[in-house]
């Protein structure tokens, strides 16, 4: 299995593309699911995940054709992928596709609607919390569905004549379950509204994808989306959007090395708390046309407490990266996660390098440390691997992280486009 080894102390500078976002692209190519005409994504990243959702799709019918070609030596657009589901010959999702990406449950929505049945297994994916499908289960039941729990599948089936639209008053907000309702109520009977539902951008762009498609969406980037059934779904072309995951990632890589990098089409709009928290952190950062240019000014890093909260408050997903970039500030910062309940598995090994991390309960307290040793360390989910990679960009000497699969599920040519900004890095065989 590979490895990627860093040696740290070089400053980044230089250019970093945004990828297309993963947490987009995945709903956007399920939605395929709901009209039997194509469907058109431009800017999907060349991830593992989604290549595991090509396999998914496929195995339900879907005809998938991926027109992405690199441009130059210097820089690589995100594929143009076609998705054609003209006819679902599987509303199946079995075990061993499902078991390895949580989002791929997500096909239950469309399924549903388009077929009226869907059988799917329970998810699996990074191993960061419960992170429970009742959301799910509950808002279908809304809509008319009636769900059986059989072997680990969930057994779902609309009524005579399809979903029926209802209101779904989400208990807590949850982009999954958004995505999902939001997509099976787009071809139920009736109107459906979600309360409490998810904002997050990737939310709208889904939202946005399905009314190019027909559907009748209102409260777009709200608490509450409104959606009047309609009888059909057509075809559209639709971009996915720059990954602010990864932007607000190399963001805080750039804080942590040191430097002036332009992370080119990041979007400040999608990432305004994280930033605002590095800005108060310490860190120069600019929107420009071209993206948003991070620097370090000359008085090292300070010590700022955040919480971590849906949309539009600090993602989750750049909690790890932040307690790694916080191991290196002056004063102590206190991290505390709201979304998951285990997503602090990256503490021991950040502790490795050297760092000061103390966890009671959710919340994580960090105290600067003046340096961090570099260190054999193994990730642990996704965004926890790529924490690893940061503080290696600052600690002295060797790194060398393991188990990095879980970076090429959300991370495209990571270790590329670090190395083309001065960084030490490369991936060496197992």
């Amino acid at each position: 299995m590979d490895r990627i080894r860093i040696v740290g102390g070089n400053e980044l500078n230089g250019e970093i593309p945004i990828s297309g976002a993963k947490n987009a692209a995945l709903p956007l190519m399920i939605a395929s699911l709901l009209t039997d005409e194509p469907l058109v994504l431009n800017n999907v990243p060349r991830l593992a995940d989604v290549k595991q959702l090509e396999r998914i799709l496929e195995n339900h019918g879907v005809d998938i054709a991926v027109h992405g070609r690199r441009l130059t030596d210097d820089d690589e657009a995100g594929q143009q992928m076609t998705f054609t589901a003209q006819t679902i010959v599987d509303t199946c999702a079995p075990y061993e596709l499902v078991s390895t990406m949580r989002a791929s449950f997500w096909v239950i929505g469309p399924l549903l609607a388009r077929e009226h049945e869907a059988r799917v297994s329970l998810p699996g994916g990074c191993a960061i919390g419960t992170r429970p499908v009742d959301f799910f289960i509950s808002g279908l039941k809304q809509l008319g569905a009636e769900i059986d729990i059989d072997e680990g599948y969930v057994v779902a089936r609309a009524p005579k004549g399809g979903l029926i639209g209802g209101t779904v008053n989400l208990p807590k907000v949850s982009v999954g379950a958004t995505h999902t309702i939001m997509m099976a109520a787009t071809l139920a009977r009736g109107t459906t509204v979600i309360e409490n539902a998810a904002m997050e951008p990737e939310i709208t762009n889904v939202a946005e994808c399905l009314v190019a498609m027909g559907a009748k969406i209102t409260g777009i980037g709200t608490r509450t989306l409104t959606i009047e059934g309609v009888d059909r779904l057509h075809g559209a072309t639709v971009d996915v959007i720059p990954d602010r995951i990864e932007t607000g990632t190399f963001a805080m890589a750039s804080a942590m090395a040191g430097g002036n990098v332009l992370l080119r089409g990041g979007r400040v709009e999608h990432l305004q708390s994280a930033l605002d928290i590095l800005g108060q952190a310490g860190v120069d950062i600019a929107q420009e046309e071209g993206g948003i240019r991070v620097q370090r000014n000359g008085n090292g890093l300070q010590a700022v407490d955040v919480d971590i909260d849906p949309f539009p408050g600090f993602p989750t997903d750049l909690q790890a990266q932040y307690m790694a970039l916080m191991t290196r500030s002056t004063g102590v910062a206190n991290i505390r996660e709201t979304i998951f309940e285990n997503r602090f598995m990256h503490v021991a090994e950040l502790a490795r390098f050297g760092a000061d991390i103390r966890v009671e309960g959710q919340v994580a307290t960090v105290t600067g440390v003046p340096e961090l040793r570099g260190a054999q360390v193994m990730a642990t989910d996704l965004r926890a691997s790529v924490s690893l990679v940061i503080a290696g960009l600052a600690a002295t000497g060797e790194t060398m992280v393991n188990r990095i699969y879980h970076l090429d599920r959300g991370f495209e040519r990571l270790e590329e486009k670090l190395r083309r900004c001065g960084a030490e890095i490369e991936r060496v065989p197992g």
